[in-house]
């Protein structure tokens, strides 16, 4: 073996040049003489006993990862940031408070439990999160999907007459509420509690990882068809009908067809008290996107919402409009309670969805603002983080959370710097439930369902979802495939419900994923001269094919929903089909046999009658005579063979080869992976091309796959590793080689 040699310079204006002189390695001399594998000396149960060995430093690093505020509060500098964290968190308590009350309603449980949902999670969201900016409380999409929940397990009519409430120290008696009220709340407490032991198991087994099937597409398209419910579910309270409230597939058909059919009922009052505030929200939304870099603090338009209305609702008898008001919010804390387990057998799906859109908004969210700011997030502590803050705070009565994309735009556009922006929000909530709750009493309500002008602050509040539509004209020119995942999401979450939505649109996903490696791309890859770099000879003019060889790359693994495809798309690509070319020999063979036996015939004729006209000059023959022997030089498809037998042979069919390919290289460079089914189809091919004398060769294999290939015993006597290069150029090299033809070799007679 010659020594390698490799050289770089950088020439005055001349580009930095690589010179590698080296043999052509295959497999086989790289498994014998140039690597040997490292001799792994540590066995299993040092392994695991390294594992879960315990130290004061493995101590110190899981406690600052469970607890990540430990990491960053003893440094907090607190001249630089206190005062942003202090606007930021006030700016953002100040728009939680009526987003929790009108989101709780839209879990279909009483306001004040959105308010305790605003305020137990985001502050347990302090000490364990990982993120500085999303704020953690109430959200519009999961808060709908519970709500879905709760009215399937707690239908309108479900209590008709007086009806005893099971666990009813689950809800304070204090709050006075209907028996439909407090069943529904226990259905959306232990539908939480589910949801937080999901989200905390998935974050200690280290499945944060999960986040990658919920591509971006699908996630906007569901969030987007979310929208649209939350939307339809909001047009009774701003006419002011009452209608049933629907849950499962083609929900939103028939709460459109209800809403319609009762359009003629519709309460003025309430209708211009929405509008009123949908406009005036709209507005301060547009003067705070148009001024947000001259204004301190964006305009809090909701709150402003809240005190207007109620500022309406103490001058105007709102009831003698029927318009009724929220009622009581009582001031204080609820005392803890354990959930109804009883309930929870119903409510597994619901949990495992509400569990993986919750975590999946959260942590897109949070890796953006990662990403903006120049920190990062560890999704399986942001697992465990939305487990406790969903399971801790379902004992003090909340329903689940996630992160709010509009509130995490407060809090980040108003300087938020760390956690303590939203601790300082929370407290705010806390704030309003201890002395003023009695403030927001008579905002004006239909029923106990949601209210006109918090219907205004949710519609509104959902625009920014409504331009995830802009989606689609992007993700046309880019993406068709993407663009298939945004509609199929966004249709199946719209017609079949938020939960069956997800279902199908995660399955359609996959399904993608299945197509694009089925359908890979492939091609016939030619050399660019002096370079040693291989392309598309159909996509560059610079690239040209070897005489001879034909190099087939598929940018795809090899498994068993491919494999066919791989092998019939070799055989279109390359031209060589095996089946063509042993047909093509029989043909040839039966040909050559017919031939033969009238070249037999056809001497005995002329020898006959040779003797009957007793011919003087011997030189003279037919021209149908021909020599008996002769010494040939047989060419099959790049191998040289020397025959010397007779022509009427049936081994030497032949005299030129059957086609013009003598070698096919598999350019592995894409495969990643190769399973038992891919491994039979490429041994089956090899040996289908050996049978019409066309070499066969592996190129560009990693590691990985040839381990697999050694496991799938791949190899054997037959088909050794010397077919197998670890480079393109290694191969074309080699097959160059062994196909080289010396002069031909003139018959004489």
């Amino acid at each position: 073996m010659e020594p390698e040699e490799a050289s770089a310079h950088e020439d005055a204006g001349s580009r930095l040049m690589l010179r590698v002189e080296r043999p052509v390695y295959d497999e086989e001399f790289l498994r014998t003489q140039l690597l040997h594998r490292k001799q792994n000396s540590t066995s299993f149960r040092q392994n695991l006993a390294d594992k879960f060995r315990c130290s004061s430093e493995r101590a110190k690093a899981v406690a600052l990862s469970f607890l990540p505020i430990l990491t960053w509060l003893p440094s907090y500098p607190v001249k630089q940031y206190l005062f942003s964290d202090v606007i930021s968190g006030l700016s953002t308590g100040v728009v939680q408070l009526p987003q929790g009350l009108a989101y709780a309603l839209l879990a279909a449980v009483p306001p004040v439990y959105g308010l305790y949902s605003s305020f137990y999670p985001v502050l347990l969201y302090t000490f364990f999160g990982t993120s500085r900016h999303v704020s953690i409380g109430t959200f519009a999409v999961v808060s709908l999907m519970i709500g879905g929940a709760v009215v399937r397990e707690v239908p309108d009519n479900m209590f008709i007459g007086p009806a005893n409430v099971s666990n009813s120290s689950l809800v304070d008696k204090d709050l006075n509420l209907s028996p439909i009220d407090a069943m529904r709340v226990q259905v959306a407490v232990v539908l939480t509690t589910m949801v937080g032991i999901i989200q905390f198991a998935l974050g200690l087994l280290r499945f944060g990882f999960v986040a990658i099937y919920l591509t971006e597409p699908l996630v906007r398209g569901f969030t987007t068809a979310a929208a649209v419910h939350v939307v339809i579910s909001q047009l009774k309270y701003l006419l002011g009908v009452k209608t049933p409230r629907f849950s499962g597939p083609l929900s939103a058909v028939y709460s459109v067809h209800a809403v319609l059919s009762k359009i003629t009922e519709t309460n003025i009052p309430s209708l211009l008290l929405g509008l009123t505030c949908t406009v005036f929200l709209y507005g301060v939304k547009v003067l705070n996107e148009h001024f947000k870099k001259k204004l301190p603090v964006p305009i809090p338009g909701e709150i402003i919402v809240v005190i207007l209305s109620t500022g309406v609702s103490y001058g105007i008898p709102l009831k003698s409009h029927n318009v009724s008001v929220v009622g009581q919010i009582p001031s204080g804390l609820r005392a803890p309670a354990v959930p109804d387990f009883s309930l929870a057998l119903n409510l597994i799906p619901d949990a495992i969805a509400v569990a993986i859109v919750g975590f999946s908004m959260s942590i897109s969210l949070s890796k953006t603002f990662a990403l903006k700011h120049g920190y990062s997030v560890d999704g399986n502590q942001e697992l465990i983080a939305l487990g406790l803050c969903n399971f801790l705070s379902s004992f003090f009565h909340t329903f689940a959370i996630t992160c709010s994309m509009s509130r995490s735009l407060v809090q980040e556009s108003t300087g938020g710097k760390t956690q303590i922006a939203g601790l300082l929000s929370s407290l705010v909530v806390l704030l309003v439930v201890l002395a003023i709750g009695f403030i927001f009493e008579p905002l004006p309500q239909v029923r106990e369902v949601v209210t006109t002008a918090l219907a205004a602050i949710i519609i509104v509040n959902l625009v920014g979802m409504f331009k995830q539509f802009r989606d689609i004209p992007p993700l046309w020119r880019t993406s068709k495939i993407e663009l298939a995942i945004w509609l199929v999401s966004f249709v199946a979450s719209v017609l079949l419900g938020l939960d069956y939505g997800l279902l199908a649109a995660i399955a359609f996903a996959i399904l993608t994923v299945i197509y694009r490696t089925q359908s890979p791309k492939s091609s016939i890859l030619g050399h660019v001269t002096n370079t040693g770099l291989y392309y598309d000879v159909n996509t560059y003019e610079e690239a040209s094919e070897y005489e001879g060889i034909k190099i087939f790359h598929s940018n795809s693994s090899i498994y068993f929903a491919n494999s066919d495809r791989y092998v019939n798309k070799l055989k279109e690509k390359t031209g060589v089909n095996p089946e063509e070319l042993q047909a093509a020999r029989k043909a040839k063979r039966k040909q050559k046999k017919k031939e033969n036996e009238e070249q037999n015939s056809s001497i005995k004729i002329c020898a006959k009658h040779k003797d009957e006209s007793e011919v003087a000059t011997p030189e003279v023959a037919t021209p149908e005579v021909v020599p008996q022997r002769q010494e040939m030089q047989e060419v099959r498809n790049g191998e040289l063979e020397d025959k010397h037998g007779e022509p009427t042979s049936e081994e030497a069919v032949f005299l030129e080869p059957l086609g013009s390919v003598h070698s096919i290289i598999l350019d592995w460079t894409a495969v990643n992976f190769i399973d038992s089914v891919g491994a039979k189809a490429i041994k089956q091919v090899i040996k289908e091309y050996a049978s019409v004398d066309v070499r066969v060769v592996i190129a560009g294999c990693n590691r990985t796959v040839l381990d697999q290939l050694n496991t799938l015993q791949f190899f054997s006597e037959e088909l050794s590793t010397n077919v197998v290069f670890p480079s393109v150029h290694d191969a074309v090299l080699h097959c160059q080689c062994s196909s080289s033809r010396p002069p031909a070799v003139s018959s004489e007679a």
